[in-house]
């Protein structure tokens, strides 16, 4: 494994630009916006803000994602799972790499503000700052409550799709909003104990570094029972009917047996464990809220 910055070899490929974006980040992110969209109507969601209001949301979110690997390629060299990406391993310079953010950015904005409204573009713009610039450039490296406090504007893209629809906020996307922000800290702190040695050797005050690894499950545990009473309030203001609350307890159990498996550390590779079950429970959680209320609406 590489530790330093290594020199450029090889040309670009489109296959390079395209891992910038983190696209499988993007496209649970989608899921999310996507679901906030067909829950803020009844009358079903236009074409043209389906289409174009979720491309640029996604076009926003990768441009953020490149940032993140121009301003951690110093760490990303040091990490066995990020030290081959495009800018670490010299495949794109840094600049290039900026410049794709700001097209893909521009590109996203123009269309949000052209299929969508303001309000939808600004909050886009917002959460995108807030990843690219607040979380990545001072919050990971200043606290080890970085992705607590940086978190919210990952949780962003229901509220997105949502204001996409209705240009407004209201009390529903903010709760799905609530929902992605608890689930954050036990989906990410388990990565973090996993790679609790790689983040120690980067100096990232990732918790598991700053205070330990049984501090780090005992907040997972205590962060996931939060998460588990946040997804309820959904079916609690008749948001959402039986079928949801019946996911979200099967599927909220389920994560409770993981947090509490890595707390006793009963099993092997627990920390790895939570953290790939919590990416399926988030997308199987909207998915039962987005069949929930196409229920609804045929009862």
């Amino acid at each position: 494994m590489a530790t330093l910055l290594q020199t450029r070899q090889e040309p670009a490929s489109w296959r390079d630009y395209l891992e910038l974006t983190k696209p499988r980040v993007v496209l649970l992110m989608l899921i999310t916006s996507l679901v906030g969209m067909f829950l803020a109507t009844r009358a079903g969601v236009p074409w043209t803000v389906l289409l174009f209001g979720n491309l640029g949301i996604g076009l926003c979110a990768g441009g953020a994602a490149a940032v993140n690997h121009v301003v951690d390629r110093r760490i990303d060299s040091i990490m066995a799972r990020t030290y081959k990406r495009p800018v670490t391993a010299g495949r794109v310079s840094p600049v290039a790499a900026l410049l794709f953010a700001a097209v893909l950015a521009l590109m996203g904005l123009i269309l949000l503000l052209t299929f969508t409204n303001e309000l939808a573009a600004w909050l886009t713009l917002a959460s995108l700052l807030g990843y690219a610039v607040l979380y990545t450039g001072f919050l990971k490296r200043a606290t080890p409550q970085n992705i607590v406090i940086g978190g919210l504007a990952g949780a962003a893209p229901p509220l997105l799709g949502w204001v996409a629809v209705t240009g407004h906020i209201s009390a529903e996307p903010l709760l799905l909003v609530l929902i992605i922000f608890a689930w954050t800290p036990p989906h990410f702190w388990a990565l973090a104990i996993h790679r609790k040695a790689e983040y120690a050797k980067a100096d990232i005050p990732m918790l598991p570094v700053t205070h330990g690894e049984h501090y780090t499950k005992v907040h997972i545990l205590l962060y996931t029972l939060i998460m588990f009473a946040v997804t309820l309030l959904p079916y609690a203001i008749h948001m959402s009917g039986a079928l949801y609350l019946g996911c979200a307890l099967v599927l909220g159990g389920r994560f409770l047996h993981w947090a509490w498996v890595l707390y006793r550390d009963s099993q092997p590779h627990a920390a790895i464990n939570t953290f790939k079950y919590s990416i399926w429970y988030l997308f199987l959680l909207f998915i039962a809220l987005l069949a929930d209320h196409y229920l609804l609406l045929n009862l």
